[in-house]
């Protein structure tokens, strides 16, 4: 059991909370900018609308975002029986890389969950796709089972045309589960943040749908610079911890991606970084880590970079955060790299002393969530006083909900 070695103990009954069905937003506001802002700083709250959030922010401040991008991962099949089979693809296997595997033109397997998995047994399922005006048979094919998640291998007969266009075309966008309803047209647009880009998650990165291009624009008086990190939003960020004890919760492992000159101005900005989204906060504050890894001179170019979810309370932070991203520089120029890729299992719960990030935007999550317990360690465990203040001053809440800045 991956078992926290850290003597404190925190109960999961402890970050609940009631979340009446009527307080989850089932769709977005519309500006997003429109959206409403609960500010936290020094104990104190405040409410605006997102679209002022700039005269909240450190002048000269540096905003991190995550610019991943949904896939259309909800692939349908249906048996001859009638049966249907639902397809939810999770993460590339062969290739590994998103890019390639979505770039693959014959075959590609991925790591999937699947509905009505009783009623598949070793039939390869297919179905008939119209892409760019051209027929194609497309399959599905069972390979591997792993716990609650499968290997599924899928084929086409044509090389003209990539995974990523039969996602798009035969694809369904998934919306997360708690809005109980099916995904709309609208979806395709809103569910994506203005600046995503890289395709790659099963989630959107939530804190940044409410970002507008003239919410862009009111940063630049206030000499407030940006920049993009990578995460893929996996399905684990939904998974709910199950156990009375998190230091019995096995984190899920997301892929990150942070290029060079990225990971130079976070050095030189350090004190005035704030991350949009949970998302965020994981890549940045595994930056920490991963140069703590790569200052002992024990991993190579061809090597896997991960951090598990406890290396931050069984390893004693020995670094500066400034020798720390040094490191990451210096491993990235001896390696001939322009890019960061890792993969974090980090899990920040309260007692986490925060390394890089200063400030964070981000929604109102669910009861008895990793994310909220992220939350509860930024602001020192006060997170009762903001979410009560948000449930009665009717704040949305989750995906689709109202947004926070949490400063330091």
């Amino acid at each position: 059991m991956n078992k926290n070695t850290n003597p404190e103990t925190i109960y999961i009954d402890e970050f609940d909370y009631p979340l009446p069905d009527e307080r989850i937003a089932k769709y977005p506001v519309s500006p997003r900018d429109s959206s409403k802002l609960l500010v936290y700083q020094d104990n104190e709250i405040t409410e605006s609308k997102f679209r002022n959030i700039a005269g909240f922010l450190p002048e000269n401040a540096l905003l991190v975002y995550n610019n991943t991008r949904v896939i259309q991962a909800r692939l349908l099949f249906r048996k001859k029986t009638g049966a249907s089979i639902e397809v939810f693809c999770l993460e590339p296997l062969t290739p590994a890389d998103y890019a390639q595997s979505l770039g693959t033109n014959t075959e590609c397997i991925w790591k999937c969950m699947v509905g009505n998995l009783k009623k598949w047994k070793e039939e390869i399922l297919s179905k008939e796709i119209v892409i760019k005006g051209k027929l194609l048979i497309f399959s599905a094919e069972l390979l591997k089972t792993n716990g609650n998640t499968h290997e599924i291998l899928f084929r086409w007969n044509n090389p003209e045309i990539h995974f990523a266009d039969i996602l798009e075309n035969a694809g369904e966008l998934p919306i997360p589960p708690y809005l109980h309803r099916k995904t709309e047209e609208s979806d395709l647009t809103t569910y994506q943040t203005v600046y995503s880009k890289i395709k790659g998650s099963v989630a959107a990165p939530t804190a940044g749908l409410h970002f507008t291009d003239n919410v862009f624009e009111t940063l630049k008086p206030r000499h407030i610079e940006i920049e993009e990190i990578t995460l893929h939003v996996g399905a684990g960020t939904f998974q709910p911890v199950k156990t009375h004890d998190i230091s019995e919760h096995t984190m899920h492992s997301e892929v990150i991606s942070v290029q060079r000159e990225t990971i130079e101005h976070i050095r030189t900005k350090q004190g005035n970084i704030i991350a949009v989204g949970t998302t965020s906060v994981r890549t940045l504050e595994s930056l920490y880590y991963i140069g703590m890894l790569l200052s002992e001179n024990t991993i190579g170019k061809e090597d896997k970079i991960h951090i598990p979810q406890w290396m931050p309370y069984e390893h004693a932070a020995n670094l500066t955060v400034s020798e720390a991203l040094q490191a990451i520089l210096d491993y990235l120029d001896k390696n001939k790299l322009s890019a960061l890729h890792a993969d974090t299992q980090i899990m920040i719960r309260p007692g986490y002393k925060f390394k890089i990030v200063n400030g964070i935007i981000t929604n109102f999550h669910q009861p008895k969530s990793t994310l909220l317990l992220l939350v509860s360690a930024f602001v020192n465990g006060n997170w009762k006083q903001i979410y009560d203040y948000a449930l009665s001053h009717d704040f949305r809440f989750l995906s689709y909900g109202d947004s926070s800045l949490l400063l330091k």
